[in-house]
């Protein structure tokens, strides 16, 4: 649950309070002391606006209708209620799942489970993901075992009700997450069926990006008497975006720290701001940096006034390069030139973005904004260039022989200045008196930059593990498969050497589909390489087209906003491998 930044905020001691207000924040939602004390120790500082319309309604039993767009907040406006609601409930032991809430991917079942699973773990609160790849074994033991919440996809939740392992007579509350995603992936039947299995005077709320007519429809007949609630789409104009160096790198979350630490030694940036989501992530992310050797600075809402004045006057000081912050931290600081701004999260919506990166390349200056994206973040930044108008570069990952090179190039600098600087005279004694035996001058000055080199860290071998690429661009050394490549070849089952997913294209041999309009609209698009295609399967009024799994959601994305064959065609993931 990310923090929201202000525009109106104009001066650095306008959030001196925040410390103190912010529990009281998310305790005034009607949200237990528990509760709140969960959220404050995970760092987050206040409400976002779908949070505070919707979390008071939400409790008090209201159904909802919600309007936002993906990063909003919303699974903690739907998952906080939850909790108070089965906190108030005293519900014991043995009973069937108190909540269902449906997802349109597994890796958005897994976020909310996850979630909840942070927010609840304080109560005791059992959650279980439910979707489509993974052990069924597994998922039939814990549903027997009992869950109080499912979150699930609707193909594996319709699969488990049909085998009775998956019960909702004791459902109280129904959550429909991106309505619009599942209705796109061909999920309607699936979603009436599910709902028809729930009580009656169950609690339900549907969010969705868009309230266009099916959403409509499914909502007047499955929801009574709802709060609606719309948190418009951000104002950012076109072209408002400050003119500076936008670029991003798509990585696991697992490999951010390493990826921030090779960029950061790649930019050398004279002053920075890195922004992140929570004081808590604040905090280990300034600890980390640290402790590699980068002088870095924590700013937050958990500090009193007194410390931020004494981290700001380090870096106006020039004694620290980073500072790491929060956006509510961050609000109206009076900071002077910053060389580089670092987004560490992808932020929560374009207008945040647009206010981040505003900090840099001020007054005609040259500035670079550099954002750290996790693989199912890929999508927000599609969105924020269509509002802004403007392109964000995607970048590879700094290898370690990039490191290398960088390196040297560092220590070639130093050297420079050194010779710009003159005053060497007392040292070319010593380097007249080898050249003067039997060492060559060149290896005579080689031999000084290395030391120099070494002198300065720069030798320094990368001992962290590899990172993987981007997932936009696939590695050109995949193994070749033998034999004529399948994605030439309509009906071709020659299995990928990658996990794949199936993707369904609603246009076929009819509609003169050929495998190359198939292959080109993916690789031009999505910038991949045509490798990472797999078999392809050409019906007369559909397609299959297999596909890493771990870029489907965004090849399904890219291939709904444009034209194979001059028309737009219905794509989404084949449901009988999702």
């Amino acid at each position: 649950m990310p923090t929201r930044s202000t525009a109106t905020d104009t001066n650095d001691t306008d959030h001196n309070a925040e410390s103190d207000e912010s529990p009281s924040a998310f305790a005034a939602l009607g949200l237990d002391p528990s509760i709140v004390k969960a959220l404050t120790a995970l760092g987050y500082e206040e409400p976002t606006p779908i949070q505070t319309e919707t979390i008071p309604a939400l409790i008090a039993g209201k159904d909802v209708l919600g309007q936002a767009a993906t990063g909003t907040g919303k699974t903690a406006a739907f998952s906080l209620p939850i909790l108070q609601r089965l906190h108030d409930s005293h519900r014991g032991q043995g009973h069937g799942p108190y909540a269902l809430i449906l997802a349109p991917t597994r890796e958005l079942a897994m976020q909310v489970a996850e979630a909840i699973h942070k927010y609840g773990k304080a109560m005791g609160v059992s959650v279980l993901p439910v979707y489509g790849g993974a052990a069924m074994a597994q998922q039939l033991k814990a549903l027997k075992r009992g869950v109080d919440i499912v979150v699930a996809t609707p193909g594996r939740a319709l699969d488990h009700i049909r085998r009775k392992s998956l019960q909702l007579g004791s459902v109280r509350t129904v959550v429909l997450d991106e309505a619009d995603e599942m209705l796109d992936m061909g999920f309607a039947e699936d979603l009436e069926a599910i709902l028809s299995e729930t009580p009656a005077d169950r609690q339900t709320a549907l969010f969705s990006a868009t309230i266009a007519p099916r959403i409509a429809a499914i909502a007047n007949k499955h929801l009574k008497n709802p709060v609606r609630v719309t948190i418009a789409r951000d104002k950012t104009k076109a072209g408002s975006v400050p003119r500076v160096r936008q670029m991003a790198y798509i990585v696991p979350r697992v490999h951010k720290m390493a990826t921030l630490g090779r960029v950061l030694d790649m930019e050398s940036p004279k002053s920075a701001l890195v922004f992140c989501r929570t004081r808590t992530e604040v905090d280990g992310l300034t600890e980390t940096l640290n402790a590699r050797g980068y002088r870095a600075e924590a700013l937050h809402g958990g500090m009193t006034q007194e410390q931020r004045d004494r981290v700001m006057k380090k870096f106006r000081a020039n004694t620290a390069d980073l500072l790491v912050a929060t956006d509510v931290a961050a609000r109206g600081l009076d900071i002077g030139h910053l060389s580089h701004v670092f987004n560490y999260d992808v932020p929560t919506s374009p207008d945040a973005y647009v206010h981040r990166i505003g900090r840099t390349g001020r007054a005609g200056r040259e500035g670079v904004a550099i954002t750290l994206a996790e693989p199912r973040e890929h999508r927000f930044l599609r969105n924020i260039e269509n509002i802004t108008k403007q392109k964000i570069e995607i970048a590879t990952v700094p290898t370690i022989a990039d490191m290398r090179v960088r390196r040297v190039e560092l220590t070639r600098a130093t050297l420079q200045e050194i010779l710009i600087g003159g005053e060497l005279d007392e040292y070319r004694g010593v380097v007249e008196s080898l050249a003067d035996g039997d060492y060559d001058v060149m290896d005579v000055a080689a031999a000084a930059v290395k030391m120099a080199h070494e002198a300065s860290g720069n030798d320094k071998h990368e001992a962290e593990e590899e990172i993987p690429v981007e997932r936009s661009s696939i590695p050109h050394d995949r193994p070749k498969r033998e034999g004529k490549p399948p994605r030439t070849v309509a009906g071709t089952k020659r299995k990928p050497s990658w996990e794949v997913a199936k993707i369904y294209i609603g246009a076929g041999r009819k509609a003169k589909i050929r495998p190359g309009d198939i292959v080109g609209a993916i690789a031009n698009e999505l910038k991949i390489d045509a490798d990472a295609i797999g078999a392809i399967e050409i019906y007369d009024r559909f397609s299959l087209v297999e596909v890493p799994d771990e870029i489907a959601d965004d090849i399904v994305t890219t291939l709904r906003a444009t034209h194979i064959k001059g028309k737009r065609v219905p794509v989404r993931r084949d449901k009988d491998v999702a």
